[in-house]
């Protein structure tokens, strides 16, 4: 019997995608790639899939499906295409893992079904618990299943507590860079463009999520999935600016120790530890060297300025439909904003509207999380045109 863990990687052309499988490669002992998916990045998971090759692949894109067919069917790999094919391919039996590494909304009903089906998971589209949190973390417990995270920040704080879960958390703290905004005034955010807000300063992410750092959505959304992840009350998680992103977040205990988990800002090392749990592996990533680094700063995040921190925990403490209303509208506005459809500003103007106005659900099923979800693109959109 093989030891190596199968792995099918939701988003494979993305960068947290690319990422793990550079991980995947580094390590051949430890996994094999079972499952590739993609939407529109056609010839890029063609290329991952003649190197690595998959049982299966998805692509998307329905119009994609005759090009990736005739490459990959001569090589014996199985190709689908649609979201319900997305959704059907994470429950097949040969998968030990699936990393869900899809980008916003999209990530939920597949993660749900591999759930379904007794599939652990490895966690990077944090949406999945912003939008129904309560339903996939029953549904996991139910099944048995283990959620790893792998956002760096939710990592960290996994990290802190191994040996300690018999032990309460008193809080955790989770550390933002700022973004590259951090310290500006309304005034100058009145008049930012898309070309100024995807130069983050420490980390290569793709454009929406760079957007969301930006905006300190990013950081909303983490908190909202570290509730859900470690059992939080609302007043148990904190956000602290820390602009050098060397400790990726913290966890203080009952006796008032913090734990604080340290790094070079590589993404790489939480993929790794997602999909290697509970061993660490070997790898010649670069090492932090604390002389490099003589001062490490922190500062209170300014939520007066960037209304998204602020609406997220808003959102977090109403609970029911709320975070899903959230991240709909965020969803639409960050689309929006990166086709110069509407100011930086307005992003979060639009949010806040969407919250007041779309019908609120204190227990919703999946049904109404998938309705929210749709009520609100549609209001969101009527906002802004």
């Amino acid at each position: 019997m093989s030891n190596k863990k199968s792995i099918a990687i939701l988003g494979s052309t993305g960068s947290i995608g690319t990422q793990a499988l550079e991980v995947i490669k580094s390590h051949p002992e430890n996994f094999q790639v079972e499952v590739l998916t993609a939407q529109n990045n056609v010839d890029l998971l063609i290329q991952q899939s003649i190197q690595f090759r998959p049982n299966a692949v998805v692509i998307g894109n329905d119009a994609f499906y005759d090009k990736v067919f005739n490459v990959l069917d001569p090589l014996g790999i199985k190709v689908y295409s649609g979201e319900k094919s997305l959704a059907s391919v994470v429950q097949m039996d040969t998968i030990d893992v699936v990393l869900t590494a899809l980008v916003g909304y999209a990530g939920l009903v597949p993660t749900i079904k591999a759930i379904e089906a007794g599939k652990h998971i490895a966690l990077a589209n944090k949406e999945t618990l912003v939008v129904a949190g309560e339903l996939v973390t029953s549904l996991a417990q139910e099944k048995g299943v283990n959620i790893y995270p792998v956002d760096s920040e939710h990592s960290a704080i996994f990290q802190c507590l191994v040996g300690e879960f018999h032990n309460p958390i008193e809080k955790i703290i989770l550390t933002a860079s700022g973004g590259p905004f951090r310290g500006r005034s309304r005034k100058f955010l009145e008049s930012v463009k898309k070309e100024q807000a995807l130069k983050h300063p420490n980390w290569d992410m793709g454009a929406k999520i760079t957007i969301d750092s930006a905006s300190l959505m990013n950081k909303g959304l983490e908190v909202i999935e570290a509730k859900w992840l470690f059992n939080l009350r609302e007043d148990q998680v904190d956000v602290v600016v820390h602009p050098q992103s060397i400790i990726h977040s913290m966890v203080q205990f009952e006796d008032s120790s913090i734990k604080a988990q340290m790094g070079l800002p590589d993404m790489r090392v939480p993929i790794m530890f997602a999909l290697s749990y509970p061993d660490r592996l070997k790898a010649d990533f670069p090492r932090f060297n604390f002389m490099d680094y003589p001062q490490l700063t922190f500062e209170q995040p300014d939520s007066d300025t960037f209304r998204n921190l602020a609406l997220a925990f808003h959102a977090l403490g109403r609970e029911g439909n709320a975070a899903c209303i959230l991240n709909a509208a965020n969803e639409v506005v960050v689309s929006a904003f990166l086709e110069d459809k509407i100011s930086f500003l307005g992003m979060s103007e639009v949010i806040e509207n969407c919250l007041d106005k779309v019908h609120f659900i204190k227990t919703p099923s999946l049904e109404d999380y998938i309705a929210t979800d749709k009520e609100t693109r549609i209001k969101a959109l009527e906002l802004i045109n």
